[in-house]
């Protein structure tokens, strides 16, 4: 049996969880949060729990019983507190700055990169060197970052890119020089 999926997701006050066939649908003080969940995978919601049971023990059927679990609880997390990851800029010249909701980066290219937020997702500039994603969905919070990630990964040398909050980035040696 699975640790994460026999589990039940414990639904907070404030929270409504609604299932309609294969669909399930979590509403919260933040917003509302749907997904199709997988058929092999059956989901009963009560008042206060939601439960996930699986119809055999076979590989795919395990596997799927701790993800729809956790996907169902991060809903229910998303609806009641949100999700959010933030970036880190590194380099001379590179920043970031709000435009309307929208982000702008100076990242050593020639042009300014514009970045329009998905709808759900909310961007924030407190400083130059930082960017924060939030939203309620996790799934698309963390597409995001790593959509703005993509732009300028952080290279081994100098380090210069945009890198998560607390992402080590192994640093190599350069050449040794002529001698």
């Amino acid at each position: 049996m699975s640790r994460i999926g026999k589990l039940p997701v414990v639904i907070p006050s404030g929270v409504k969880c609604e299932l309609a066939g294969l669909r399930i649908k979590v509403t919260g003080p933040k917003g509302s949060l749907e997904r199709d969940l997988h058929p092999d995978m059956s989901v009963t919601a009560g008042d206060k729990s939601v439960t996930v049971a699986r119809s055999s023990d076979k590989g795919p059927q395990r596997a799927l019983h701790g993800l729809t679990r956790a996907l169902i609880q991060n809903m229910v997390d998303g609806v009641t507190k949100g999700f959010e990851r933030v970036l880190k800029i590194e380099g001379v010249g590179y920043r970031a700055s709000m435009q309307g909701k929208s982000i702008n980066l100076a990242l050593g290219y020639s042009h300014p990169v514009l970045i329009e937020p998905p709808t759900g997702i909310t961007f924030a500039a407190p400083d130059a060197a930082t960017i924060r994603v939030s939203g309620i969905d996790k799934e698309l919070v963390g597409q995001t970052a790593a959509d703005i990630r993509a732009w300028r990964k952080p290279e081994p040398y100098k380090g210069k890119g945009i890198r998560y909050e607390g992402e080590y980035v192994r640093r190599k040696v350069g050449k040794a020089g002529a001698k």
